[in-house]
């Protein structure tokens, strides 16, 4: 029988540590301070008779015997939610959700997905970056984030990876402005895209070159919620993905048009990394994937 000289709060301050790369960053994940966390590791070390993680300046290294009981750790840990799942108890498990979206994903259906959240996980808290999906992938990449909801494609491979959908892509222009009827039309005038390193943007200046048009008229914005601002008052023609348009072009404030060309669809992924998250992160990208079917 397994008595209880090792608690999961130990086992969680050495997979987090593992994980973060340092004391101070676990403990920051953990919502504790550096010295809890020094003192769970080091009463693990004492109960197993054993030295897990040699501590460097700024850095840690598992030691043999560390790295062999680190993917033991995270079982047991795994199997303590599956555990509460089974029991339909997922009310008990307390922990946070760091949570990278881009803004097309926060603009059209992130907060359906965060309500539908809260009710399967009620005690899990969530953390929410918007940004550029290059970004997020970065972010993912160092650990910084449990979750990306996000457009392709990515520099890196990811395990978890489950596909969300497509976006295509619209132009449109404000009723108080003349509709462009050919690409080169466009350039009458300032024409309003993303940021210059997304790939629609990329595509368009591409295009221009291409035709022989100049690409100085171009209007980029890291903000896909000011593009659409920008294209309402009538600035100029907008290249945007048309689930951010759509409620404008609804009421009439813009109107869609066709001049030829249009980039490539966006494809949407959630992405996670299966062997060092929770299985709440696994069930929280399965829920996008349900949301956007």
């Amino acid at each position: 029988m397994i008595k209880s000289q090792i608690t999961l709060k130990q086992l969680e301050a050495f997979i987090s540590v593992v994980d973060m790369g340092t004391f101070r960053k676990a403990a920051d994940v953990l919502g504790t301070t550096q010295p809890n966390i020094s003192t769970r590791i080091a009463a693990l070390e004492t109960t197993l008779g054993t030295v897990l993680m040699h501590r460097d300046a700024g850095s840690v290294r598992l030691t043999e015997k560390g790295a062999t009981l680190l993917e033991a750790a995270r079982k047991v840990l795994l199997a303590g939610e599956d555990f509460l799942a089974i029991a339909g108890r997922q009310d008990l498990i307390d922990d946070r959700l760091r949570l990278g979206v881009t803004e097309l994903v926060a603009c059209t259906w992130l907060h359906d997905f965060l309500r539908a959240f809260q009710r399967l996980y009620p005690h899990v808290r969530v953390e929410l970056d918007v940004n550029l999906s290059v970004e997020i992938e970065k972010d993912l990449a160092a650990n910084q984030l449990d979750l990306a909801l996000q457009t392709g494609p990515f520099k890196r491979k990811m395990a978890g990876t489950l596909p969300l959908g497509h976006a295509p892509y619209c132009w449109v222009v404000a009723p108080s402005l003349p509709v462009p009827t050919r690409f080169a039309d466009l350039f009458d005038g300032p024409v309003i895209s993303h940021g210059r390193d997304t790939r629609a943007s990329a595509g368009l200046a591409e295009h221009a070159r291409a035709q022989g048009v100049a690409v100085n008229q171009i209007v980029h914005s890291s903000s896909l919620t000011s593009c659409v601002a920008m294209a309402v008052d009538g600035m100029g023609p907008a290249l945007l993905p048309k689930a951010m348009a759509a409620e404008d072009i609804a009421a009439g404030r813009l109107q869609e048009f066709t001049c030829g060309w249009l980039p490539e669809t966006l494809a949407l992924f959630a992405r996670f990394d299966p062997k060092r998250t929770p299985l709440f992160v696994r069930a929280a990208a399965e829920l996008a994937v349900s949301l956007t079917e």
